[in-house]
């Protein structure tokens, strides 16, 4: 399943039945309501793919690279009852989207199927620095 459909508002291509054609009621009396099937609900490692997902698609306004690749994110942890813990640090204790990007985060990961909650703990141990990028991050930034 395409999340990221799911985050922008689109819906996903899932390939599903055609739905049947409605049947003809009689003037004045209601169709009941339809059941709809309820999401697919993720195990522990498809969540936790969803989540990086998701954080694929959230930037530091200041860097053009996200901050999974920035190596932003230290630690995702999933338990059985779906409550996510996603342990981050910012590239400055100062970092000016501290007060915007933990709930930005938090309101993403809660939409994903399985996700009962989300909390997101900013660290400073161990502190960021340019190492912890990916080599796709580095390379983007030009830094190789």
């Amino acid at each position: 399943m395409d999340f990221l459909k799911l985050f922008r508002g689109e819906k996903p291509d899932v390939p599903r039945a055609a739905d049947p054609p409605p049947a003809e009621q009689p003037p004045g009396e209601e169709q009941p309501p339809r059941e709809e099937q309820p999401p697919k609900v993720l195990n522990a490692e498809e969540v936790e793919q969803a989540i990086i997902e998701v954080l694929r698609t959230v930037y530091d306004p200041e860097i053009p690279v996200n901050i999974y690749e920035l190596g932003l994110v230290y630690n995702i942890s999933v338990d059985s009852a779906g409550k996510v813990v996603v342990r981050m640090t910012l590239t400055s204790p100062g970092c000016p989207v501290a007060g915007s990007l933990v709930p930005e985060i938090e309101g993403k990961t809660r939409v994903i199927p399985g996700v009962t909650d989300a909390t997101v703990q900013l660290v400073w141990d161990p502190p960021w620095n340019p190492s912890m990028m990916s080599d796709a991050a580095k390379l983007q930034l030009g830094m190789f």
